[in-house]
C-alpha cells in the first residue's frame, strides 16, 4: 500500500462537504469541523504524515473542480484552507498527546529504573525501547551542576547533541533526575562516559561529575546510580576539587565510615587536643589537610594555605606538641591522616561527636 492511499482512507464525505460548501458559499459548520478534527486524530494515530494528508485533501479537491460551476468554483480554496486547517489541528493534536504519553512512559521508566521499583524482568522489556539491554552491565554517571536541570534545558540538549553526534546509537541513555544530568551506559563503551563527563562539566559551567561502577543487570544500574549519587555526597563532605569522580577510586572512604563510632573514637583521641591551640582546632586542621593533600611538601602547603614556609612549619610543630603525634613521620602519619579523613567525613569541629 502506497503512502497516498492510507491517507485517502481519511477522506470520507469530504468531497461531499466540499460540494455543498462551493453550491451555497457558506463557511464550514461546526460539526463538520468537528468531524475533520477527528479524522486528523485517527490520522496521526494510524501513523499518516501531515503532508501526506493534505496532499491527499488537495487532490480530492482537484478532482471536484473540473464538475463544479464556475461561480461555486471560485469558494473551492476556502473551503479547502477550512477542512484542511480543522483536519491539520486534530492530527496536531493527537501528536502532542502521544509525545506527552511518550515522556510519561520514559520518564516512569527512568524513575523505575534509577530505583529499582519495579520487576526487573519487566523493567528489562522496557528498557528495550528505550535503547538499553539490561542483560549488559552498565554504569551511570551523573553530572551536578550549580543549578537543577530538567529534559528541556538548553544544558540537557547541548550535551545530548555532543553525545549523538560523537557516538550515535550506542544503546547509551541520557536524561535528568532531580536536578542532575544523567548518563546510563553499557560497560564496554568507557569512552562515552568519559565524553560525558567532559561535555557536561563544560556545559553546566563548571559542575561535578560522579562516574559509578559498571555493574550487570538492571539492578546493577540502581547500584551504579547509587555509587555515583554517594561519590557526589562524599566530594562536598571532603572538600575534594576533582571535577570528576570515579566511585572506584574512593571506596576506601565507605571502609573507614562503615563504624562511625570508632572513626568517631579515633577523631576525638588523636585530634581532639587541637582544641586547645588559640583560634580553636580548625586552623590547624586546614594545616592537616593541606600537609596531606599536597603529598607532605611542605612550601607546597603553605602556598595554599597562604602561609610562609616558616608559619606552616611552626603550624606542624603546633600539632605535634599537642597531639603527640609527628606528622613527618611516616607511621604517625598514617594515624594522623587517617583521623583527618574521618573528621571530614563526620564534619568536626564543626559538629560534635
Amino acid at each position: 500500500m502506497t503512502e497516498r492511499e492510507p491517507a485517502e482512507e481519511h477522506l470520507d464525505g469530504y468531497a461531499a462537504i466540499l460540494a455543498d460548501v462551493c453550491a451555497t458559499g457558506r463557511g464550514l459548520t461546526r460539526d463538520e469541523r468537528d468531524a475533520l478534527r477527528s479524522r486528523g486524530e485517527r490520522a496521526a494515530e494510524a501513523g499518516i504524515g501531515l503532508r501526506a494528508a493534505v496532499r491527499s485533501h488537495l487532490t480530492a479537491a482537484e478532482r471536484l473542480r473540473p464538475g463544479l460551476p464556475r461561480i461555486a468554483a471560485d469558494h473551492l480554496l476556502s473551503a479547502v484552507g477550512q477542512a484542511v486547517d480543522a483536519f491539520a489541528e486534530g492530527h496536531e493534536r493527537a501528536q502532542r498527546l502521544a509525545v506527552r504519553q511518550e515522556e510519561a512512559a520514559r520518564r516512569e521508566f527512568i524513575d523505575d529504573l534509577l530505583h529499582g521499583r519495579s520487576d526487573l524482568g519487566r523493567l528489562a522489556e522496557r528498557a528495550e525501547r528505550f535503547g538499553l539491554l539490561l542483560s549488559h552491565a552498565h554504569a551511570v554517571a551523573v553530572a551536578q551542576g550549580p543549578e537543577p536541570y530538567d529534559d528541556g534545558y538548553a544544558v540537557t540538549r547541548t550535551v545530548e547533541s555532543s553525545l549523538t553526534a560523537r557516538f550515535g546509537n550506542r544503546r547509551l541513555l541520557l536524561t535528568t533526575k532531580d536536578g542532575r544530568l544523567i548518563c546510563v551506559a553499557p560497560a564496554d563503551e568507557p569512552d562515552v562516559l568519559a565524553h560525558f563527563a567532559k561535555q557536561a562539566y563544560a556545559a553546566t559551567d563548571g559542575g561535578r561529575v560522579a562516574v559509578g561502577r559498571a555493574h550487570p543487570g538492571a539492578g546493577g544500574v540502581v547500584h551504579s546510580y547509587e555509587e555515583a549519587l554517594n561519590a557526589l555526597d562524599l566530594a562536598d563532605r571532603m572538600h575534594l576539587d576533582d571535577p570528576v569522580l570515579y566511585a572506584a577510586d574512593l571506596l576506601v572512604y565507605p571502609v573507614l565510615t562503615r563504624d562511625r563510632q570508632a572513626m568517631a573514637d579515633l577523631v576525638r583521641s588523636v585530634l581532639g587536643p587541637l582544641k586547645e591551640a588559640r583560634g580553636g582546632a580548625k586552623p590547624l586542621l586546614d594545616t592537616l589537610s593541606a600537609y596531606f593533600d599536597t603529598g607532605c611538601v611542605t612550601a607546597q602547603a603553605a602556598r595554599r594555605l597562604s602561609l610562609s614556609v616558616r608559619a606552616m612549619t611552626y603550624r606542624l610543630d603546633r600539632i605535634h606538641r599537642l597531639t603527640g603525634a609527628d606528622p613527618g613521620d611516616p607511621v604517625q602519619r598514617y594515624t594522623l591522616q587517617t583521623a583527618v579523613v574521618g573528621a571530614r567525613l563526620l564534619d568536626w569541629p564543626d559538629q560534635p561527636l
